[in-house]
């Protein structure tokens, strides 16, 4: 495939296993300006914090299309001023130290290449959205697992937002299958010392898919964002646990690679999440991230619905689709409400206050009782939710209506939402509750207290627990969620409509 009539394409040399550095060509055409300027992304999508990646660039060098230097200079941590002397076309050449292993880095060595784009491709200012091209130089017997479109070991995209938004997995050991639900194809690909069952994993991958398409999709025919969808996994020899959604793909990163039958529950469970991250934050996303801008941070309230949310609903697939039962479902429910009430059941800062501060210590510990994880609190906040509405509308409406909702007016046309607009659709989901409705129970009470405010959860969760006939123990001895011991025959079905419609 040429790469002439590209004005932006990208070479990548993945030879130096040894020393694990990645050797980065750009090439930029079409130039007429007396200076470009080139960033290196300071943060990646799915992890709101700054990244640093420049410290891994180990050498940088510019050049005219006749291969003579052109003057540069540093002016922030991760941008570069270039002199380009009425050259049209600047050719930019730098390492990067590819050594991180998790869902969210970039890795080399002797047996594979991983590239999350977004670590190591500088871009010129001025050109996100051009059409780009990566060529990759790695071994002949390598097999590419990636969203983009490849051909003759090119692989293109439509900008710089898409490309850095599509991770590749390389290696001679890549294992393949696929499934297809409705016009859109899904791929496994699999890296690690693991031979799986894979009738069962496309089994259980197909029915949850089936479901999340099915409850987004609402009355219109079940339809899937993208036409295509690559799980990109890797296991390893080590403990670990990392997944990263991406444009019409994810990372999942694994261990030990041994026990894999031990944590099969912990691949489906972060498969769902990450699957359902492909409407809510991929295409439902913030006002305050529309675009990405790269270079800062992309400060937003509303991080409790792209991570919160999609932490419920993960779970809850998963046992609306039949792929788990009841027991293994409320230990997953269980262990969600042990980790806020005993981590942050105490803290400070309210939901909007901790989406707001991610950027400041959000994947950190902190100090005791300031901030909430919007994972888990997200997550309970969201079960009240949803169990609020049904109760409130004898079922006619759920928290699906408020994310089909979304999902019509915001991620469809590509329209980043607000709080308020969040709000409005949690307003619209609940129509017009029946006279008599306990103040505690509007959705003024339920921003005050869950969203907005730090008011303890326990009496809020028990109530919309009580419902579907479970309920939650926390004393100084134990915490647990447990169905009642004389649940109802309406509790019995509320909890049926609940979890298995």
């Amino acid at each position: 495939m040429s790469l002439k009539h590209q004005s932006v394409h990208y070479t990548i040399s993945c030879e130096d296993t040894a020393a694990h550095y990645l050797r980065v060509e750009l090439i930029i055409a079409g130039v007429a300006t007396a200076e470009v300027e080139l960033q290196l992304p300071a943060w990646r999508p799915g992890r709101y914090e700054l990244a640093h990646f420049a410290k891994n660039i180990q050498q940088f060098d510019v050049f005219d299309g006749q291969d003579q230097s052109l003057p540069f200079r540093k002016i922030t941590k991760d941008r570069w001023q270039v002199s380009t002397g009425g050259a049209t076309e600047v050719v930019v050449r730098y390492a990067y130290y590819a050594r991180q292993r998790d869902a969210g880095g970039s890795w080399l060595d002797e047996t594979q290449v991983t590239i999350n784009f977004i670590n190591c491709l500088v871009y010129a200012e001025g050109r996100l959205n051009e059409a780009c091209q990566v060529r990759l130089r790695i071994p002949e017997n390598y097999r590419i697992a990636c969203g983009l479109a490849e051909k003759a070991r090119v692989l293109s995209a439509k900008d710089y937002y898409q490309l850095v938004d599509s991770p590749v997995l390389a290696s001679a050991d890549l294992q393949h299958e696929k499934y297809q639900v409705g016009r859109s194809t899904f791929h496994l690909w699999l890296w690690g010392n693991v031979r799986p069952d894979w009738p069962r994993i496309k089994t259980d991958f197909d029915r949850f898919t089936r479901k999340q398409m099915a409850v987004m999709s609402g009355s219109q025919p079940p339809c899937f964002p993208s036409d295509d969808y690559h799980f990109i996994l890797q296991f390893l020899p080590i403990q670990h646990y990392h997944g990263v959604e991406h444009h019409n793909s994810t990372v999942i990163v694994l261990g030990p690679d041994a026990e894999f039958e031990t944590w099969y529950d912990d691949l489906l469970g972060i498969s769902s999440h990450e699957l359902f991250h492909a409407w809510n934050v991929i295409r439902i996303r913030p006002a305050e991230l529309m675009p990405y801008d790269f270079t800062r941070e992309n400060y937003f309230p509303t991080g409790f619905v792209a991570e919160g949310v999609t932490t419920y609903y993960g779970d809850l697939f998963l046992k609306r689709s039949g792929v788990w039962g009841l027991e293994t479902y409320l230990t997953e429910l269980n262990r969600t409400l042990k980790r806020h009430f005993n981590l942050h059941g105490r803290a400070v800062h309210s939901l909007v206050e901790s989406s707001f501060d991610l950027w400041l210590d959000g994947y950190q510990p902190g100090v005791p009782d300031r901030k909430v994880s919007i994972y888990h609190k997200g997550a309970v906040v969201a079960l009240i939710l949803d169990l609020e509405i049904r109760q409130q509308t004898g079922h006619v409406r759920s928290l699906d209506d408020v994310m089909r909702g979304m999902w019509q007016n915001f991620g469809q046309p590509q329209v980043g939402y607000t709080l308020e607009d969040y709000r409005a659709a949690v307003e619209g989901a609940t129509g017009h509750f029946p006279p008599g409705i306990a103040p505690q129970n509007t959705v003024q009470a339920y921003f005050d207290e869950c969203i907005t405010g730090n008011a303890p959860l326990e009496n809020r969760l028990n109530r919309a627990l009580n419902f579907v006939g479970l309920e939650w123990k926390a004393n100084e001895s134990e915490m647990t969620l447990q169905l009642q011991e004389n649940y109802t025959v309406a509790q019995r079905e509320n909890l049926s409509k609940w979890l298995d419609e």
